[in-house]
This record gives structure tokens, sequence and C-alpha cells, in this order.
């Protein structure tokens, strides 16, 4: 059904210029307005009593407490007075994430930072303002009505803002409008989410292959014996347990973290010169370039003892779980790690460093990691614990030989991984613009949205959220804590 609304689709039969470039042509029937004549700002507070409200670019507006700890980082104060009540229907924005799509129109009543901007809506449906303004045709006026010194903290001027053109059809329009791309949104939805669960069994049988040879290894007739590490059973008799701090190649820091406090201050940072690796530039595995902070070559030589060279083993000593690990790759420059990351030079003449990675990583390193894991907001492990933590070792060719075997037998699954990846991304990707198009009267929707079937009011339908670039507390989300307490 949704697949032959789509092909049906066609233009407006008549088109005007609106004289605005990035708007062009929209039908003739609908009025072209700047947002000061629909958004009409109010600050009502002393509501302490109300939930608290978080704006977000990828929901919009939603209540604080759903919001997992890496989503959100801000701080709240006690007194809550000054908060600004938003009521349904209401457009709320964070106005200095609002370059990047953060805000929205409310379903809900409650209170957000006294730094958000709260306006009323005149003239215009609630529902279609509210994917309109999200769509990818309005965001990047609101990133043209942003500045500052720093892209993160961005703050939106409120009077360019109101000098923003929007195109509104007639009320009835809207309501179709609205109708078909909830019906359209939800069915591309739910197949991402099937898609998405795809992955997750995907990822969940990579895992066990893994687990199975670097516990198991490779012989289904090799004599076992304990391990000693509850819940990984037995182990062949001829592999080792070892602490992994025997594993670090000999000498002074080999197995080390970063600086602490006052030996690497944020002031100290640079836009270039030697490159500071966060926990976040770890992820998935594999060593990703997120972070864009360096420091002088003077400075990198007083931290000497936490320089990071290619080959070099990464590990997340905080996250969810902590102990996620990567090798620093061949083309990287030499670098430094902070204090929540633990840099192991290995041996080399005892473990493969791809071997040690692959170990960590999986579910048996995991579980041998578990008893040293503190939580508190996010898990956490001390580099004394880590030190201590075993790994259960083959020798070195049975290593090699476990590394080709786990390669050979997982490259199908990442390969069906990748390629659900792209076909969620083409629909992300299709969704995206078609509402652009929509919502600017470049598709006419009317007579599909007239045949849709009447639907009972669905249940809430969310994709599975993608935590795979979870930042790092302290990074981007610096600007909210600004923001929060700003009064």
């Amino acid at each position: 059904m949704a697949e032959s609304l789509l092909d049906e689709l066609k233009p407006y039969p008549a088109m005007k210029d609106t004289g605005v470039p990035w708007l062009g042509e929209v039908p003739t029937g609908w009025e072209v307005r700047k947002l000061r004549s629909i958004l009409r700002r109010v600050a009502k507070r002393n509501r302490p009593d109300l939930p608290l409200l978080s704006v977000v670019r990828e929901r919009g507006v939603v209540f604080r407490d759903e919001m997992t700890e890496e989503e959100n980082h801000n701080f709240i104060p006690n007194d809550l007075s000054n908060y600004k009540v938003v009521l349904p229907g209401q457009f709320a924005v964070n106005k200095m994430k609002a370059w990047q799509g953060s805000y929205g129109v409310s379903q809900y009543e409650g209170i957000v930072s006294p730094a958000y901007f709260v306006f009323d809506l005149a003239g215009v449906e609630g529902r279609f303002f509210h994917m309109a303004i999200r769509s990818r045709a309005y965001v990047p006026s609101f990133t043209q009505a942003s500045d500052g010194v720093r892209i993160g903290q961005w703050d939106l001027s409120e009077p360019r803002m109101r000098e923003i053109a929007f195109a509104i059809p007639s009320l009835p329009e809207q309501a179709a409008i609205v109708r078909f791309l909830d019906y359209v949104d939800r069915r591309i939805r739910r197949y991402i989410r099937a898609k998405q669960k795809l992955i997750k069994l995907l990822e969940e049988q990579k895992q066990a292959i893994i687990h199975r040879a670097v516990t198991r290894g490779l012989d289904p007739d090799v004599r076992l014996r304990p391990s000693g590490i509850q819940r990984l059973g037995d182990i062949p008799a001829h592999w080792a347990r070892i602490a992994i701090r025997h594993l670090a190649a000999p000498g002074r820091s080999t197995l080390v973290n970063g600086p602490f406090g006052s030996d690497l201050l944020t002031t100290e940072l640079t836009q270039s010169g030697v490159p500071v690796i966060y926990i976040r530039d770890i992820s998935g595995g594999a060593y990703r370039r997120v972070s864009q902070a360096y420091v002088t070559e003077r400075k990198a030589a007083t931290l000497s003892f936490c320089r990071v060279k290619p080959g070099d083993v990464l590990v997340a000593k905080v996250g969810d779980p902590p102990g996620t690990a990567a090798i620093y790759p061949a083309d990287q420059p030499e670098g430094i790690v902070t204090q929540d990351v633990i840099r192991i030079r290995p041996d080399t003449t005892r473990v493969i460093p791809e071997y040690l990675v692959t170990y960590l990583n999986s579910p048996a390193g995991r579980i041998a990691l578990g008893p040293s894991v503190v939580e508190s907001t996010r898990g956490r492990v001390s580099l004394p614990d880590f030190k201590a933590i075993p790994v259960l070792l083959p020798p070195i060719a049975e290593q090699l030989k476990i590394l080709e075997a786990i390669s050979g037998i997982t490259n199908d699954i990442l390969r069906l991984r990748a390629k659900t990846q792209r076909e969620i991304d083409v629909l992300r990707e299709y969704r995206t613009r078609l509402i652009a198009d929509v919502v600017t009267g470049k598709l006419d929707v009317r007579e599909a949205a007239a045949r849709l079937p009447d639907e009972p009011e669905p249940e809430p339908l969310d994709e599975i959220e993608d935590d795979s670039d979870a930042e790092e507390a302290g990074g981007e989300d610096a600007a909210e804590l600004t923001e929060e307490t700003e009064a």
C-alpha cells in the first residue's frame, strides 16, 4: 500500500515563486509567512512540580527521565522555579542546539531550561508545523540564524529566526499532509526496526563464534581443564591463564593510563600538534578519530609516559560496558591518551595485539573484566584492577590460527551486516527527502491521504537507538551544562 501511494505522487498542478531562494516554488494556494507572524514568545515559570522535559535533535521534545545518561549529562539545579513551562502544542527551542534541529512542538506539559525559547503558534496546525520545521528544508535556516565562537555552542538569534520564511497550506491540507506522512513514516520505521533487529542478531551470532574460539579454540577434541574463571568453564589444557599486566612489553610505562588533573588542562589543548585520544575515539573494536584535541610537541614531551604509537592497544576505562579495546592504526601519528584511556604496549612474543583486542572485546573478556567494574552512571575500571584481569592465552601460533578462523567465519556476517546497514541508511535518506518535499509543496499528497485506511491510534514505534557513537561526557555536552544553569 505504501509503495503504491509513493509511486502515484505527482507535483502540484500550479506553482508560484516564493522569492525565497532555498524554498523555491510552492503551490499557488499556499501562503508564505515569516516566523514572526506565527510564533508568540511565552515565558511562564514557577511550576517546579511539573516533569522535566528535554529538547533534542532526534526526537524533539521528550521527557528527560526517558533519556539515557549517554544522551543527557545536563546539570539540574535544586531550585527549578525559574524553569519555563511548556504546554502541549507549544514550540520549544534549545537555542544553543537549534543549528542542528534541536526543537519541536511539544506533546507534553512540563518544564525546560530557562535558557530555552518557548512559543505559542498562530495560524498553523501544531503537528504540521512540527513535521515541517524539523525537516531538512528548514533546519539550515536555523543554522544560519545561529552564531558563536564554537560550533558546539552556537546561539540562536531570535530576531534572525523570526525572519525565516515558512510555507503554509490550508488547514485541511495540513491535516492531509500529517495523515500521509504519519502513515508512510510508521511503515518506514517498522521496516528499519526489523532491519536493526537483524543486525542485532548478526552481532550476537558473531560474538558467540568469537567467544567459542577464544575459550575453546578450534579443536573440538582438545583436552580441557577448569579455567578458574566463574562463568567461563573449561579451557584447553595447554592454554595459560595470565594477568594482563604480564602481557605488556618489558620496561616501564608499557601499561598506563593518561594524566590526571593538573597534568593536562583543557587550556593546554590546541587545534593542531600531537593528538589527544579520548574514550570516544575507541568504538566498536576499532580506533576512529572523533576528537579534535591536540597538545604541542613541548607539552607532549612532558607526558611521554602515555605516548601512543601504532600497534599499541587502547582500552576505554569508562563505558557501558567499560573495557572496549582497539589497536592504534599504523596510519596514525603518535599521540597521548587521557586519564580514561589505558594504553598497552603488548609483548608480541607472548600475545598478538589483534588477539588481545579480540579477547577483550569478546563476551569472555567482558566476563573476565566483570568483577573489576565499579558501577556508577557508567561502568568504570581502575588501572590496578585492569592489570589483574585474567587473559586465557593459547600459544602464539594458535592465536594466529584462531584469528584467521574468526575472520573467515565472520566475514560473511559482516558483509550481510554492512548490506543491511546500507539499506537502513537509504531508507532514512529517502524518508528525510520525502518529508522535506511534501511539507514544502514539491509533492501533492492530497489524493493519496484521502485513500488511506482508518487506523487505530498507533503504539509508539521508535527505531532502536544506535549508541555506537556515544560521546564522552564533557565533550559537546559542555554546551548543555552551560545552558541548563543559565538564569
